[in-house]
């Protein structure tokens, strides 16, 4: 009706124009008066009466047009419908499911002798190569068909001839791979290459390709562009399915006997290294995705041991090479997550924090460049919080130096981000329990009360918490030195002053205890307590 509205209020003009001649005051009484308006309805309406409606007959027109559209699209449509049916009928004698290990099949394969007669057990990938929803149901298959199986490896691949499970093999792996049903028999070792454009790859397959690859990319540097632009290529699929094999694809979850074969392979010889050395010759993506696979084989356990702590172990120059990574801006943050993986080991973290790599940290922390230095903070804070007995033992050797460079470079740093981390980081450290003896004798210098009372200054809300924090361990230390006496007498009332003022935007009982107690400390101190 509103279409109909429409097309009849832009067809106005067009019957005034032809009506104007028989009623020659249509328009002006129309124009004019209620009335005109009423009489030059009617006498429409009388026209259509009398000659018949043109609106009627263009809107009948369009629809007309309407429908013949519509009649073609179903057209499209059923047209589609047949290609598709074609082209199902043409794939009938291929059936997605499990790839046969050792032995031979004929006449029908089923999985623990339920014979798949059907594609709905599994369907292939659709256009754009992702899994189908259909995938998940065979897995349930393979569980239902032996309900202590629990996880689908290894499946058995059984001959329908003979009686169901009767010379069952047990599959080498599993995968979502095509065979062929129905009559013929399954060469033992064949894989249907004639199905494929490209054999599936196990775990021990991807990583010696990737690490030939690695090693001639390497070596070869003189290659010509063509050829190493083809190895590239080649490298970043395996790179890529070997990140789907630790953390699945689609639907499918990761299968742990996988995962362990490719961490034994990773690990046998120096695949890590070669992965490190030519990153900056891969692209972005891959190097995501190299990162990502680092980072998934630190926890990758093989027979209750982490593999990757003693291969990290034997090759502990590896660090080297990613710390200076920070010094490359275009690899520097996936060196970066790399290093925070492998410093989730203690040995690690503890060569790193006593190498000359650690002094380099305060120079990365200043790069001008935001993101990376917010990396290599992270880097930082991760070395000096997560294993708490290695820090306590690195804090205690390194004191001097270590809060020297940290008060200079970080605490009075010119950018605002470096002083709120830096502030934030040394409260973390100095009130965590294994690290009271450090805490004792950072509380008991001078300098460091100085700069803190410099921090308390800032006009930053954030910043002066984080202080106050710090600040209240030399107020709260029963054995304050002469000189940490002498100076908070002399900013008595200065302190005093500011702490009334102090307050934090969410109201905080803990803080507000804390802040009572420190301005009750220094309001209690007199010149009798420098003897």
């Amino acid at each position: 009706i509103q279409s109909r509205c429409k097309e009849a209020f832009f067809l106005l003009p067009e019957l005034i124009e032809e009506y104007n001649d028989k009623y020659a005051n249509f328009r002006s009484i129309a124009c004019n008066s209620r009335l005109g308006r009423y009489l030059g309805r009617k006498n429409y309406r009388r026209s259509r009466r009398v000659n018949g409606s043109p609106i009627r007959a263009r809107i009948r027109e369009r629809e007309r047009e309407r429908e013949r559209e519509r009649e073609r699209g179903r057209e499209r449509y059923r047209e589609r419908e047949r290609r598709d049916s074609d082209r199902e009928r043409e794939s009938e004698d291929v059936v997605w499911g499990a790839v046969v290990g050792e032995g031979s099949a004929q006449g029908g394969i089923g999985l623990y002798g339920r014979p798949l007669s059907s594609r709905s057990a599994l369907s292939p990938p659709s256009r754009n190569g992702r899994p189908t929803s259909r995938r998940p149901r065979c897995r349930r298959l393979l569980v239902d068909a032996d309900p202590g199986l629990g996880d689908p490896l290894p499946v058995t691949i059984a001959s329908s001839v003979g009686g169901g499970g009767e010379g069952a093999a047990p599959a080498q792996r599993w995968w979502c791979c095509p065979f062929v049903r129905g009559g013929g028999p399954v060469e033992e070792g064949v894989e249907m290459k004639g199905l494929f454009k490209s054999k599936l790859r196990t775990p021990i397959e991807m990583v010696r390709l990737s690490r030939e690859i690695l090693i001639s990319i390497d070596l070869n540097r003189n290659t010509r562009d063509a050829k190493r632009e083809e190895k590239l290529a080649e490298l970043n699929k395996v790179i890529r399915e070997m990140k789907q094999t630790l953390y699945g694809y689609g639907d499918m979850e990761p299968v742990g006997e996988l995962c362990g074969q490719l961490t034994q392979e990773f690990f046998k010889e120096n695949t890590m290294r070669l992965l490190v050395v030519c990153l900056p010759k891969l692209n972005l993506e891959a190097r995501k995705d190299v990162t990502q696979i680092v980072a998934n084989l630190q926890r990758q356990q093989v027979h209750s041991r982490l593999i990757a702590s003693d291969y990290l172990e034997a090759n502990k120059d590896l660090m080297d090479l990613l710390v200076t990574g920070y010094e490359d801006m275009d690899i520097a943050l996936h060196y970066g997550a790399m290093l925070r993986d492998c410093i989730r080991h203690q040995s690690i973290a503890r060569y790193v924090l006593e190498s000359e790599h650690m002094k380099k940290f305060f120079g990365y922390i200043q790069l001008p460049n935001f993101d990376i230095a917010s990396d290599a903070f992270a880097t930082f804070k991760e070395l000096l919080t997560r294993h708490k007995s290695t820090v306590a033992e690195f804090l205690t050797k390194n004191y001097d130096w270590f809060f020297a460079e940290f008060n200079s470079k970080l605490l009075e740093s010119p950018n605002y981000i470096t002083r709120r981390q830096a502030i934030k980081l040394l409260g973390d450290i100095l009130l965590d329990r294994s690290n009271s003896p450090t805490m004792m004798q950072y509380v008991c210098s001078k300098d460091n009360l100085m700069v803190l009372m410099n921090l308390l200054r800032e006009s930053s809300k954030n910043i002066q918490i984080e202080a106050f924090h710090v600040f209240k361990l030399f107020v709260a230390n029963q054995n304050k030195p002469p000189e940490i006496v002498s100076i908070l007498i002399a900013n008595k009332s200065k302190l005093l002053r500011l702490f009334s003022a102090f307050k934090t935007e969410k109201e905080d009982e803990k803080f507000e205890a804390d802040k009572s107690q420190v301005v009750k400390e220094i309001a209690a101190l007199e010149a009798k307590d420098l003897s």
